[in-house]
Protein backbone atom coordinates (compact mmCIF):
# COMPACT_ATOMS: atom_id res chain seq x y z
CA UNK A 1 0.00 0.00 0.00
CA UNK A 2 1.22 3.30 -0.95
CA UNK A 3 0.24 5.06 2.13
CA UNK A 4 -2.33 7.14 0.81
CA UNK A 5 -6.08 6.74 1.90
CA UNK A 6 -8.13 7.20 -1.62
CA UNK A 7 -11.11 8.18 0.89
CA UNK A 8 -9.07 11.73 0.99
CA UNK A 9 -10.38 14.49 -1.32
CA UNK A 10 -7.88 14.61 -4.08
CA UNK A 11 -8.56 18.80 -4.47
CA UNK A 12 -7.49 21.76 -3.28
CA UNK A 13 -8.30 21.54 0.63
CA UNK A 14 -6.62 18.33 1.19
CA UNK A 15 -4.15 17.03 3.65
CA UNK A 16 -1.40 16.14 0.84
CA UNK A 17 1.01 19.06 -0.54
CA UNK A 18 3.01 18.06 -3.30
CA UNK A 19 6.41 20.30 -3.01
CA UNK A 20 8.76 21.28 -5.83
CA UNK A 21 11.83 23.30 -6.42
CA UNK A 22 13.49 21.62 -3.02
CA UNK A 23 17.28 21.62 -2.67
CA UNK A 24 18.33 17.59 -4.03
CA UNK A 25 20.46 17.38 -0.90
CA UNK A 26 17.58 18.40 1.57
CA UNK A 27 16.42 15.20 3.64
CA UNK A 28 13.04 14.19 4.97
CA UNK A 29 14.23 15.15 8.69
CA UNK A 30 14.50 18.66 7.32
CA UNK A 31 11.47 18.75 5.57
CA UNK A 32 9.69 17.80 8.92
CA UNK A 33 11.49 20.87 10.60
CA UNK A 34 9.76 23.38 7.95
CA UNK A 35 6.59 21.90 7.70
CA UNK A 36 5.54 20.63 10.95
CA UNK A 37 5.72 24.17 12.22
CA UNK A 38 2.31 24.35 10.57
CA UNK A 39 0.88 21.00 12.58
CA UNK A 40 1.39 17.42 12.54
CA UNK A 41 2.60 15.54 9.75
CA UNK A 42 1.92 11.72 9.06
CA UNK A 43 4.48 11.11 6.28
CA UNK A 44 7.13 13.24 4.22
CA UNK A 45 8.42 10.99 1.21
CA UNK A 46 11.36 12.76 -0.75
CA UNK A 47 11.81 12.34 -4.24
CA UNK A 48 14.76 9.94 -4.87
CA UNK A 49 15.17 9.45 -8.63
CA UNK A 50 16.22 11.62 -11.54
CA UNK A 51 12.47 12.39 -12.38
CA UNK A 52 11.21 13.26 -8.78
CA UNK A 53 14.45 14.75 -7.36
CA UNK A 54 13.88 17.69 -5.79
CA UNK A 55 10.05 17.15 -5.29
CA UNK A 56 8.09 16.02 -2.05
CA UNK A 57 5.02 14.87 -0.68
CA UNK A 58 4.14 16.02 2.67
CA UNK A 59 0.88 14.50 4.28
CA UNK A 60 -0.40 15.96 7.07
CA UNK A 61 -2.94 14.84 9.93
CA UNK A 62 -5.13 17.63 9.52
CA UNK A 63 -6.69 19.49 6.44
CA UNK A 64 -6.44 22.77 8.12
CA UNK A 65 -2.78 22.50 8.61
CA UNK A 66 -1.98 21.69 4.67
CA UNK A 67 -3.98 24.79 4.18
CA UNK A 68 -1.90 26.64 6.47
CA UNK A 69 1.14 24.92 5.44
CA UNK A 70 0.41 25.73 1.87
CA UNK A 71 -0.40 29.38 1.73
CA UNK A 72 2.27 30.33 4.23
CA UNK A 73 5.61 27.97 2.33
CA UNK A 74 4.95 28.71 -0.73
CA UNK A 75 8.01 30.79 -2.20
CA UNK A 76 9.83 30.33 1.37
CA UNK A 77 13.39 30.28 0.60
CA UNK A 78 15.14 27.05 1.63
CA UNK A 79 19.11 27.11 0.66
CA UNK A 80 18.61 30.15 -2.27
CA UNK A 81 15.62 27.89 -3.61
CA UNK A 82 11.68 29.33 -3.84
CA UNK A 83 9.55 26.51 -2.82
CA UNK A 84 6.52 26.03 -4.87
CA UNK A 85 4.29 24.28 -2.83
CA UNK A 86 1.28 22.74 -4.50
CA UNK A 87 -2.23 20.32 -3.47
CA UNK A 88 -1.84 16.80 -4.15
CA UNK A 89 -3.74 16.15 -7.36
CA UNK A 90 -3.25 12.38 -8.38
CA UNK A 91 -5.13 12.99 -12.19
CA UNK A 92 -2.68 15.11 -13.05
CA UNK A 93 0.29 13.25 -11.90
CA UNK A 94 -1.01 10.28 -13.48
CA UNK A 95 -2.31 11.93 -16.84
CA UNK A 96 1.09 11.83 -18.23
CA UNK A 97 2.38 8.53 -17.58
CA UNK A 98 -1.05 7.41 -18.52
CA UNK A 99 -0.44 9.23 -22.18
CA UNK A 100 2.61 7.80 -22.18
CA UNK A 101 1.25 4.31 -21.58
CA UNK A 102 -1.06 4.77 -23.97
CA UNK A 103 1.23 5.58 -26.89
CA UNK A 104 3.35 2.42 -26.15
CA UNK A 105 0.65 0.67 -26.55
CA UNK A 106 -0.69 1.65 -29.58
CA UNK A 107 3.46 1.61 -31.31
CA UNK A 108 2.70 -1.92 -30.48
CA UNK A 109 -0.37 -2.19 -31.45
CA UNK A 110 1.22 -0.62 -35.05
CA UNK A 111 4.30 -2.67 -35.28
CA UNK A 112 2.11 -5.85 -34.30
CA UNK A 113 -0.95 -5.45 -36.91
CA UNK A 114 2.10 -3.75 -39.61
CA UNK A 115 -0.13 -0.55 -39.75
CA UNK A 116 2.37 2.48 -39.75
CA UNK A 117 0.97 6.06 -40.76
CA UNK A 118 -2.28 5.45 -42.32
CA UNK A 119 -4.02 7.62 -40.30
CA UNK A 120 -3.35 11.49 -38.95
Amino acid sequence: SSGINAEWPLRPGNRILYVRNLPYKITAEEIYDIFGKYGPIRQVRVGVNPETKGTAFVVYEDIFDAKNACDHLSGFNVCNRYLVVLYYQSTKLYQKVDAEKKQAQLDAAKKKYGVEGLAK
